[in-house]
């Protein structure tokens, strides 16, 4: 059984609208999320022992998201990540896009989806959010017409993205939370574990665009992908930017299933599986 209760966030300044706070609970689950950016402000979950935490970062107040902060649980977009120098090409014409992280353009531009007042609609389950990025927003060509629907399912909270263009145009949605696994107000991650099984990955450079071509992993160019495993600490801050490549042939489906968990190597403990 799910509940969805919704609530007053905060108002935008001038005039900007109102902004709801939409909150989702079923025995094993509460998250809350708001309609600027679709953000994620809380996703409390128990750990072994019973006990309930808030296991993302965020802020209790609207104020807190208006102002510069690293996308802390928003949807972002048109497309999530770095686009190297701001320029791409397609159908045989060059666009270009604000520079907002020298020298590149990340995460949808100076506006990007996180930085807008969407749409709600409350589900039985959840709620979907809904909103229309006009042609030539932040330098991307083509009407873009998305949908961002969370749901619950006992333990599991279900992002669902969609998306329908007026014409040929890139696209790259994602959800930007910062994890803490041993509840929100805990100094640090150091002892959490991240595993993801993968065979191979991009590099990136010195401005975090990938490389061209893939490495295949080894114990000589990085000894803890014997394991597929690694402390948050032993990690150099780019390699937590390469994109990795899923190994199919670990999935029970063969491709569909979710490969990449997050863990925290502690008693209690606590699993998270995304």
């Amino acid at each position: 059984m799910v509940s969805v209760s919704r609530s007053a966030f905060g108002e935008l300044p001038s005039a900007g609208g109102a902004v709801e706070k939409f909150q989702l609970r079923s025995d094993q689950l509460r998250v809350d999320v708001i309609s600027w950016g679709c953000t994620i402000t809380a996703l409390e979950v128990r750990d072994r022992q019973g006990k309930a935490s808030d296991v993302v970062l965020g802020f209790a107040e609207l104020e807190g998201y208006l102002q510069k902060q690293p996308y802390f649980g928003a949807v972002v977009g048109r497309v999530a990540n770095r686009i190297a120098k701001g320029t791409f090409t397609l159908d045989g014409k060059k666009y270009q896009l604000p520079i907002n992280r020298e020298p590149n353009s990340l995460h949808g531009g100076l506006r990007g989806f996180d930085k807008v007042l969407w749409t709600p609609q409350v589900l039985s389950n959840g709620v979907r959010f809904s909103r229309i990025s006009p042609d030539g927003e932040e330098g991307y060509p083509g009407e873009l017409k998305v949908w961002v629907t969370y749901t619950l399912d006992g333990g599991e909270l279900m992002v669902n993205y969609r998306a329908q263009a007026s014409q040929a145009t890139p696209v790259n949605l994602t959800n930007h939370s910062y994890f803490n696994l041993a509840g929100q107000g805990s100094p640090n991650i150091y002892d959490h574990e991240v595993t993801i099984d993968a065979d191979t990955f991009l590099p990136v450079d010195e401005t975090l665009i990938p490389t061209v071509t893939p490495r295949i992993m080894s114990v000589q160019d990085r000894e803890h992908s014997t394991a597929r495993s690694t402390s948050t600490r032993s990690l150099p801050h780019g390699d937590w930017h390469s994109a990795w490549r899923l190994d199919s042939s670990v999935l029970p489906c063969g491709d569909k299933e979710l490969l990449a968990q997050l863990c925290l190597q502690l008693a209690p403990g606590t699993l998270l599986k995304y």
